[in-house]
């Protein structure tokens, strides 16, 4: 297994394109010039190419978010909190669902292309000359944009892991991580230890690390990190939580906090999963420096007025509803199932998945063909070519579970394991046509990667920067 590592002699391993992808898309051609595809564990040319630009990233304040699932929500609710506090916040996010330019955020808002663009062009030479990796590319542009847009305070997502994440640059105000879960085992280690290690990387001596994690033995991992590295641990405390109700366009609670007192939060972003999010983005903040601690109200403000689209995001359109969501490991699809039936949504249900043939589907469709009542199995069309995966091959599996489950419990079928029909249509146009077919007034369910969230939005005319 080649996770995180070298290879003997210290050689940093440049590992093939299966965690980012430069999509056919004219305005990403002309950010950047043909750059290396891949994962590449060493800081040095990051911190080389920051160098050379002037240190961008040292120019603004940060606040650093990793985990599994759910980092990307955190990220914007702490830059939305930011804002309704008037700083002027940046926020910087991957991937993206349809645009490059929603990975690099100014008050919620993406930069105008043109002038997107004329940073690009700014960091072009530096850029090649590091022969930066596309995701270490795209980190450059992001801080050096900020320092250029006067960026006070960033809320920067880790891309992949942490300890040799290329946002590892950083020296923020509070590192967080939401959650530790399997995904990305083939780079971050093939047990939940080794994943965890690799996120508790994030921490900085005298900067608080705050936590949604739960697990016994991965907080003692933490905590122990912590100690070694002089990083105050703080774990959030899930009975904090009270009265959480799920909507379709809302998530509210009640939350106990230390530095307001108990706060009456709704946030925008759908389901429980949230809620938890939300509480780890004013945990963040309760760990802040004083002068950028917002009043109750204005934290609460900003939770409310925060925008990610494409996680349990409900559109009606027409006749059918859609909800879109970007679940793509286990873990993610536990999520979006316990939520489902909250949300009140017109039957019958019909799933449409699209997902990438290194994720470990043979975990993730059995729970979701189990809440539905027809689902159609696509290849997205943006995903890479090295990492699609084989939708009649995975039928195929998935029916043999199905009917090996049945068997064991002594019935005569897997009706109620898997749904009623189970079709395969590569073609990405066709499929979502023939779910929306057969959903009719119901409710079309988008999900098993971010590529097949964004191909969707972009055929169903869907802005997900509007």
């Amino acid at each position: 297994m080649a996770h995180l590592g070298a290879r003997p002699g210290g050689t940093p391993v440049l590992a093939p394109d299966r965690l980012e992808s430069q999509r056919d898309d004219a305005f990403l051609r002309r950010l950047f010039p043909a750059l290396p595809t891949g994962v590449a564990w060493d800081l040095a040319r990051t911190r080389d190419a920051l160098a050379s630009l002037g240190d961008p990233q040292a120019s603004f304040r940060t606040v650093h978010v990793g985990g599994t699932n759910g980092k990307g929500s955190v990220t914007a609710t702490v830059a939305s909190i930011l804002k309704a506090a008037g700083r002027r916040a940046g926020a910087y996010t991957s991937p993206h669902l349809c645009s490059f330019r929603e990975r690099i955020l100014l008050g919620g808002v993406p930069l105008a292309p043109e002038t997107l663009a004329a940073y690009a062009d700014d960091a072009r030479e530096t850029i090649v000359r590091f022969g930066l990796t596309f995701f270490e590319a795209a980190t450059v542009l992001a801080f050096h944009a900020f320092r250029g847009e006067g960026v006070e305070v960033a809320a920067v997502e880790v891309g992949l892991g942490g300890r040799l994440d290329a946002t590892n640059v950083l020296r923020p105000e509070v590192a967080a991580v939401t959650n530790v879960a399997m995904d990305h085992a083939d780079y971050l280690g093939e047990t939940l230890h080794e994943i965890a290690a690799e996120k508790a990387g994030i921490m900085k001596a005298g900067v608080p690390f705050v936590t949604s994690e739960t697990d016994p033995a991965t907080l003692s991992l933490f905590r122990e990190r912590g100690r070694l590295v002089g990083a105050p641990v703080v774990a959030l405390d899930p009975g904090l939580l009270e009265d959480v109700v799920v909507a379709r366009d809302h998530t509210a609670f009640r939350m106990r906090t230390q530095g307001w007192g108990e706060l009456e939060v709704v946030t925008p972003l759908v389901g429980r999963h949230q809620a938890v999010n939300a509480a780890l983005a004013i945990g963040i903040f309760e760990h802040m420096p004083a002068e950028l601690r917002p009043d109750a109200r204005t934290l609460t403000e900003g939770v409310r007025a925060v925008r990610h689209r494409g996680r349990d995001d409900v559109r009606v359109i027409g006749e059918t509803t859609w909800l879109l969501d970007v679940a793509h490991n286990t873990a993610g699809v536990l999520s979006l199932v316990d939520t489902l039936p909250r949300l009140e949504l017109p039957r019958p249900w019909v799933l449409l998945i699209g997902v990438l043939g290194d994720k470990d589907w043979r975990s993730m469709l059995p729970p979701l063909l189990a809440s539905a009542d027809s689902a159609v199995l696509t290849v997205p069309p943006s995903a890479p070519p090295g990492r699609r995966w084989d939708p009649a091959g995975a039928a195929v599996v998935v029916r043999g579970l199905a009917g090996t489950a049945a068997a064991a419990s002594g019935t005569d079928g897997a009706r109620d394991r898997r749904p009623a029909e189970l079709l395969v249509v590569e073609d990405f146009e066709r499929a979502l046509r023939e779910a929306s077919g057969r959903a009719g007034a119901g409710t079309v369910v988008v999900t098993g990667s971010v590529h097949t969230v964004g191909n969707a939005m972009t055929e169903l005319g869907i802005d997900p920067l509007a």
